[in-house]
């Protein structure tokens, strides 16, 4: 792992390289060079954003392969909705969603990394067996026991998402930042390695909008812990809130958190809108990097 940091005084960066597969299957994704673009890809029927329209396999790769061509460099296959006041499912269900999206964009889509949102190890062994590459824990691997096991077991990145069962905090910042730290330890304490954990700031989780509005100002410090931070802010709340607009409408908001996280040291970016993010991602970077 190496640390770069431009003439012009912005973040630093941590340069890392991440080769998935073998032989002519092999798959390369490297951060530190440019800002990298997650699709969201939903396989729910419940999404708060896109309505389930994705969640069947055909669909799916047509909205995946979509994707791509506006910019995409990495999917994110979720099964389970996690808006506010969702209904948790089981594993069982979940897999039922998730494996038939996953495959048919792997075999679709087999240059392109894909990651799986889930808490469940069960759902991620799984998911990892049928071509998943990447594991995106909101729970930080706090909610199963085993998660942080199957992450080492397969040498595989996971983004450890800031959460909490209740939104109650003494000092905001620091809570967060000694949470996150907690979840880095119970990855290293389980195998996975200094190279493979990715942060994420969590923001819509266990936090109200003047918290949210906080921590998008404070992404630095989520910087400064050393690892790779991913920014999921798309479509979410806190942008609905500041705007007054219907999920339909806030692209434009999220593209602004997208520029935002770049200057404060974000190296990934989960979004729904590609093209405008990727946009907004490649001209932050040419100041930036």
């Amino acid at each position: 792992m190496t640390q770069n940091m431009n003439n012009g005084g912005a973040p630093s960066f941590w340069s890392r390289s991440y080769q998935f597969g073998g032989g002519s299957n092999e798959i390369q994704l490297e951060l530190g060079k440019r800002t990298l673009i997650m699709g969201i890809l939903n396989a729910t029927p419940d999404s708060f954003s896109d309505g389930g329209r994705h969640h069947t396999g055909e669909a799916a790769v047509a909205h995946a392969a979509a994707m791509v061509a506006d910019g995409a460099d990495l999917i994110d296959i979720g099964a389970e909705s996690t808006r506010p006041g969702f209904i948790p499912i089981s594993a069982e269900e979940e897999l039922e969603r998730l494996l038939p999206v996953i495959r048919a964009v792997r075999s679709a889509l087999p240059h392109i990394p894909i990651s799986v949102d889930t808490y469940k190890a069960e759902t991620a062994k799984q998911a990892l067996e049928a071509g998943a590459h990447i594991l995106n824990d909101v729970w930080g691997l706090k909610y199963d026991p085993l998660m942080a096991a199957v992450a080492a077991e397969y040498d595989c990145p996971v983004i450890l998402t800031h959460n909490r069962a209740e939104a109650e905090y003494g000092d905001f910042l620091a809570d967060v930042l000694d949470d996150l730290r907690t979840s880095v330890d119970i990855a290293r304490q389980a195998g996975v390695r200094e190279s493979n954990i990715w942060l994420d700031p969590g923001i819509g989780f266990a936090k109200s909008y003047e918290q949210n509005l906080q921590l998008l100002g404070s992404l630095r410090e989520i910087h400064a812990l050393g690892y790779p931070v991913l920014l999921g802010t798309s479509r979410k709340r806190v942008i609905r809130q500041t705007l007054d607009l219907p999920v339909t409408e806030l692209d434009e908001g999220t593209a602004a958190t997208t520029a935002l996280g770049i200057a404060q040291g974000c190296q990934i970016v989960r979004v729904h809108d590609v093209r405008t993010n990727a946009r907004t991602a490649k001209m932050a970077d040419a100041i930036v990097y």
